[in-house]
């Protein structure tokens, strides 16, 4: 098959150090099956909660190859579909007779498939990794590859009409985060309408603990410890944004390089966590919500590593003034 040099088609392979806990399994067998349904699917969640992962996985599960789009505010629908790009110069010359020389001139215009028609002739998993960063107006061309199965291509393009029927194998698989976040547009309802959306929200405990374990090399006990911290911080109404599992396995990561331990006594440890934490539950970090914010963190590090409340409820400070963001997914 002949695909544009331009555009990158992804092995589909199990990823490294993937985690599969009860909660994964059962959010990547709900996808599998809404798919083999014959619909597309949307991981809708704040940053942080896997989507890109998730959607990587399950096209790994599906087992076609894979291509890859990321949203763009400067994306336009030649950017999905393709476009013309040159031209393409041919010539002959005819010297049979030495004493008469011909030559014949022919130039067409130069079209390139980009990636959304490469998926759709060919059957490939698409992934649209944040597509509400791309304008509505630019994903237009997807209603009807998601509906009626037709990609709409534009009149200069030679070959095969201005339709392409998209191959049986074709699948979608949208990401995006809530329609708050700056940098993104509302999604149009209609392309909403023509897929499932999974709302992912912050993983579960064990997940938690056994993805920052994997992806760090921490030994269990000591991943758990920074998951109960992290996990205490989001439940406080000290933070504006809450904290992820990236957050984990940044901690995590930091202290394998510093050969610092999970310690409450450790000062690595405690400034490692102030840092990362207080940066990510906050935009602007004003000195008072910062203060408020370390405090609860050490707090939390001191309870969780000398082992208060034995696996009960955290007792967490709650501070007037607070700005508490709701992390449900929406």
């Amino acid at each position: 098959m002949a695909i544009n040099a331009n555009t990158t088609v992804l092995e589909p392979r199990s990823l490294p150090n993937f985690v599969e806990t009860p909660y994964v399994q059962d959010i990547t067998e709900r996808a599998l099956a809404y798919i083999a349904a014959g619909f597309p699917i949307h991981f809708r969640g704040i940053s942080g909660t896997e989507k890109t992962t998730m959607a990587m996985h399950v096209a790994a599960s599906i087992g076609r190859p894979v291509v890859m789009i990321h949203g763009d505010e400067e994306f336009s629908t030649s950017d999905l579909v393709g476009g013309e790009t040159g031209f393409r110069s041919r010539k002959v010359v005819d010297n049979y007779i030495h004493t008469v020389l011909k030559t014949e001139e022919d130039m067409q215009k130069r079209w390139a498939d980009n990636r959304l028609t490469v998926a759709c002739k060919n059957g490939f998993t698409l992934i649209y990794d944040e597509f509400t960063r791309s304008r509505p107006e630019a994903n237009n061309i997807l209603l009807s590859v998601l509906q009626e199965r037709m990609l709409d291509l534009p009149a200069p393009r030679h070959g095969d009409g201005n339709y392409l029927n998209v191959h049986p194998d074709f699948t979608a698989i949208f990401t995006s985060n809530p329609e708050e976040y700056a940098g993104v547009h509302r999604s149009q309802d209609a392309l909403r309408d023509r897929m499932i959306t999974l709302d992912l929200d912050h993983f579960d405990e064990e997940t938690e603990v056994r993805i920052t374990q994997f992806k760090s090399g921490l030994a269990n006990g000591d991943a758990t410890k920074i998951i109960k911290i992290v996990r205490g911080l989001r439940d406080s109404d000290a933070y504006e944004f809450a904290p992820t599992v990236r957050g984990c396995i940044m901690i995590a990561k930091i202290l394998a390089v510093r050969h610092a331990s999970v310690d409450k006594d450790d000062p690595v440890f405690r400034q490692t966590c102030m840092d990362i934490l207080a940066s990510e539950t906050s935009r602007i970090g004003t000195a008072g919500s910062q203060a408020r914010i370390r405090e609860v963190i050490s707090e939390l590090i001191d309870q969780v590593c000398q082992g208060e409340n034995g696996g009960g409820k955290r007792r967490t400070k709650t501070f007037p003034g607070t700005v508490h963001k709701d992390t449900a997914a929406l």
